[in-house]
């Protein structure tokens, strides 16, 4: 079948990737008003990760009150308004986009594709969206927070090529990797392909397909010319 929708993951992808000092760095500045080490604030954001992805926390606020409660910590309303507006101000820092997103997602648009965001996130990345740069250019998104469920739950593949009016077969798929994404997707009938970008190997990411054997692109700006390529063949941009 040809393809009509180009699906993306966004953190990893879209943006550039994020190293574990960084994470590191962040973690600090939303504990800091909670009173809790920086390590542990860590630890209980890592380990929290599946049920803050698929939003079975809360918001932001519930979320955070829980996660102190865990550090036996109990928060005032003060100090957890502070983590949550520091946290709020370090995730956003990483919604920047990479340098080629725009002019990639703004090509396919060009060529006649739908494009899709598909994201496992916390709830910060939801209530940011609106005013991303990138939110005009996507036609459909799904976020594990707002659907309960993660990559690669193949309800969510499923959902987002509904969301672009085409079938999985239909369907590119563009990810680093995060969440045994390229797996999942490729379950479901799309043709996947690993963004091994020059700083993907920095890249701190939950559960990462690191030996994924399939087709890749070195940079979001090759992505359009996959549309060239018989099905089948994936000799260009090839690991």
């Amino acid at each position: 079948m040809p393809i009509t929708a180009v699906i993306f993951d966004f953190f990893g992808t879209l943006t550039p990737s994020t190293p574990a000092h960084v994470w590191d760095e962040h973690a600090a500045r939303s504990a800091a008003p909670l009173g809790i080490p920086a390590r542990t604030w860590r630890a209980a954001l890592d380990t929290s990760f599946p049920e803050r992805a698929t939003g079975s926390l809360g918001d932001l606020t519930a979320t955070f009150r829980t996660l102190a409660r865990r550090c036996g910590v109990e928060p005032s309303d003060e100090a957890l308004a502070a983590a949550c507006s520091a946290r709020l101000t370090a995730q956003r820092e990483l919604f920047v986009l990479r340098e080629d997103a725009v002019p990639a997602l703004s090509e396919l648009r060009a060529r006649g594709m739908r494009v899709g965001v598909l994201s496992d996130c916390t709830a910060e990345l939801a209530e940011t969206w609106p005013r991303l740069p990138v939110a005009d250019l996507v036609d459909a998104r799904v976020l594990s927070c707002e659907e309960g469920r993660r990559k690669p739950d193949p309800e969510l593949f499923r959902l987002i090529a509904h969301h672009l009016d085409a079938t999985a077969q239909e369907c590119l798929y563009i990810g680093d990797g995060g969440g045994h994404e390229l797996t999942g997707a490729s379950r479901c009938g799309m043709r996947a392909f690993l963004l091994r970008a020059t700083d993907w190997a920095d890249n701190d990411a939950h559960t990462r397909e690191d030996d994924w054997a399939g087709p890749s692109v070195s940079s979001l700006s090759e992505v359009p010319a996959l549309l060239d390529q018989p099905v089948g063949d994936t000799t260009r941009g090839s690991s």
